[in-house]
């Protein structure tokens, strides 16, 4: 009898359980209460700490709302997302998304509707121009834009100023300029230029958006590398950088990171999610700066201005929850100008909100630039940005052509490696 009783008693608690909803289960298995939202995103310091203060803001005025922060990998939220959109069902994935701008436009051509249409919640036209031809699709905004991937060029005062230079020798220059520059610092200091990992084209991505250009043409669809001046160029001035003998290769993030940490290299082209990894060498502060990024010289429309990453928030659209999603990005990231000042003082996060570029965060000078009032720089470089539609390729379109930039510095002319990757490219994603 007692055994009965108890048997009973554990299917009761089971019920109940599963009829309200399992108590403590998340949307990330499924299940979740009426008043609860879920979120993916990856980076602990960076993406994360921004939706946990956004979390916190919006949680003053709506106390009841139980917001899930989930931390992946990139590529585990890219997998989860594919894996989850393929099965037709809604079940496992979360409220909102964070996904890099470069991939939004796979996403969302694959997948229309499964991310909500954020047009009538945020006004599309308050954030940067280059940030919305990858958040908008079909004449709808989808994406609610996040930080900028704007890019400078970050260098070590004392190495160039013991080659000759200065400041002012590196606010209106050219890529070739850049070079003679390294050639000049390895000559006086014994340092190199730049790193690099020969399997990441991102200095490439750098130098053609700031010539208004990309893989692929308008469509975001057909590629566009053989016959592209910009794509040839970069290529062109890569090589001549390699040739150089300014380059320190490496391998990977931490090597990468290393390289200028343990001041191996006098400069950083890259985009200004890396300023936190420039700082923990405490020892170095005072040595750094940062100037516009070099333009190309055969591009007449190429600027000192570009960009490098960067991502955006989705809201899902047939995941329970998704008006409550909806509200949320639209009264933070969406709208609110405190919420980007702390994340600028607290993170260092720069969004491409517009009316959130000024104020009390932008205008404090930076002692570890030397004075320099960086962030209000990159706010002003962000607005200048070259608009260019990425497309739903460029990670398959970068495997060809690292391949090929390697046969380039092994001596094939330029023209046979862009008409190769141009053939390669037609076959491969059509």
């Amino acid at each position: 009898m007692k055994k009965m009783w108890v048997l009973m008693l554990v299917t009761v608690l089971l019920l109940s359980a599963c009829s309200s909803g399992g108590g403590g289960n998340t949307a990330s298995e499924g299940e979740k209460t009426a008043n609860e939202i879920t979120i993916w995103a990856w980076d602990k310091a960076f993406n994360v700490a921004a939706m946990e203060a956004a979390k916190e803001a919006y949680q003053k005025g709506n106390p009841d709302l139980k917001i899930n922060i989930v931390e992946y990998a990139q590529d585990a939220i890219i997998q989860k997302l594919n894996t989850g959109l393929n099965s037709g069902t809604s079940s496992g994935l979360p409220n909102i998304v964070l996904i890099e701008d470069y991939r939004s436009q796979s996403f969302l051509s694959a997948y229309p509707d499964a991310f909500k249409d954020m047009s009538s919640t945020i006004k599309a036209s308050d954030f940067a121009e280059y940030k919305l031809g990858p958040t908008a699709f079909d004449g709808k905004q989808y994406g609610v834009p996040f930080d900028s991937g704007v890019t400078g060029l970050y260098y070590r005062t004392d190495l160039l100023e013991q080659a000759g230079y200065k400041a002012a020798d590196l606010q209106d220059i050219t890529w070739d300029d850049y070079i003679k520059i390294g050639k000049d610092v390895k000559a006086k200091t014994g340092k190199d230029l730049i790193t690099l990992d020969p399997n990441d084209l991102g200095l490439i991505r750098m130098m053609i958006q700031s010539a208004g250009s990309w893989y692929s043409k308008e469509d975001g669809k057909t590629p566009d590398l053989a016959g592209n001046a910009a794509l040839k160029e970069a290529f062109v001035t890569y090589k001549e950088l390699m040739d150089a003998n300014v380059v320190k290769l490496n391998s990977d993030w931490s090597q990468f990171v290393a390289a200028f940490n343990n001041g191996d290299v006098a400069t950083i082209p890259t985009g200004n999610w890396i300023t936190p990894s420039v700082r923990q060498e405490a020892s170095q502060s005072g040595k750094w700066a940062v100037a516009p990024l070099p333009k190309m010289a055969g591009q007449s429309n190429s600027v000192h201005a570009s960009n490098l990453g960067g991502s955006s928030w989705y809201v899902m659209n047939n995941v329970a929850g998704a008006d409550q999603a909806a509200d949320f990005m639209g009264k933070t990231f969406g709208s609110d100008k405190q919420l980007y000042q702390d994340l600028l003082n607290n993170i260092g996060a720069i969004g491409t909100y517009k009316p959130a570029a000024e104020g009390e965060a932008f205008d404090k000078a930076d002692e570890f630039f030397g004075g320099q009032k960086v962030f209000a720089d990159f706010a002003k470089w962000t607005q200048e940005i070259p608009s260019v539609n990425y497309g739903i390729n460029t990670y398959a379109i970068e495997d060809i052509l690292v391949v090929e930039m390697q046969n380039f510095l092994n001596g094939k002319a330029i023209d046979d490696v862009l008409a190769d990757a141009q053939k390669q490219a037609e076959t491969q994603l059509h």
